[in-house]
């Protein structure tokens, strides 16, 4: 693989270092649900940038209204509660977001999720709590499509189209699922929002229950969804 090396200047790594810290701090809020939690994204791989998402996921279906008190007696505000559904034939996940620039985000399941959805996780690069504390980084997929793979100053990346085999062994994932990343992201990339199946923004004072409800009685493939 031809790669380009890219060395990280201390502005990136102080960013990293806050943005971190920001996860933890919610990761430690939501320790009380005892479920799995990860941080996706660029937080994991280590190429931060000032405007990049701090992506927190509870890789297990919770009772929603659990996250939402725990995340309120913490002191943190819920922006915005969306559904989204990538697929018919996708997991739908709640995303609550904890301030008003979309930085900090919290997202779980609706459903059990299949094993080909927990390896997108690994697409991107995902870390635990313990991860983080020992400042660990790994390997993912940016949103440019290349393979992000940590080194002691910085990174290496690489364009993962026609290096399907090699990313995959890199990052532990199938390499199936790797073509269907592939597929969608391009595919949600040269349509942008029409690219995903269901968006649903939940009104500030509707649970999100509620809203299941709704959508499941409105939505055949939602139902399905969540049914299995």
């Amino acid at each position: 693989m031809i790669g380009q090396e890219v060395i990280y200047s201390n502005d990136t790594w102080n960013i990293l270092k806050s943005k971190r810290k920001k996860a933890l701090d919610v990761m430690e809020t939501l320790g009380g649900l005892s479920l799995n939690l990860l941080v996706v994204g660029s937080i994991a791989r280590g190429d931060v940038r000032e405007e990049s998402d701090i992506d927190i996921v509870i890789t297990e279906y919770p009772q929603p209204y659990k996250v939402e008190i725990l995340l309120g007696r913490r002191g943190y505000r819920i922006y915005r509660k969306v559904i989204v559904q990538a697929t018919p034939s996708y997991t739908p996940k709640a995303y609550l977001y904890l301030d008003p620039y979309d930085e900090i985000v919290v997202s779980f399941p609706l459903s059990r999720l299949k094993p080909r959805e927990i390896e997108f996780y690994k697409w991107g690069g995902c870390i635990n709590y313990k991860e983080i504390e020992d400042n660990k980084r790994v390997p993912g997929i940016n949103k440019e499509l290349k393979v992000i793979i940590p080194t002691e100053f910085g990174h290496m990346e690489y364009p993962i189209f026609g290096m399907e085999g090699k990313i995959s062994k890199i990052l532990k994932i199938s390499i199936s699922t790797i073509m269907e990343r592939e597929r969608v992201l391009t595919r949600r990339k040269e349509l942008g929002r029409t690219g995903v199946f269901l968006e649903y923004e939940i009104n500030a004072d509707e649970p999100i229950e509620s809203a299941i409800k709704k959508l499941s009685r409105n939505n055949v493939y939602f139902r399905r969804a969540i049914s299995s």
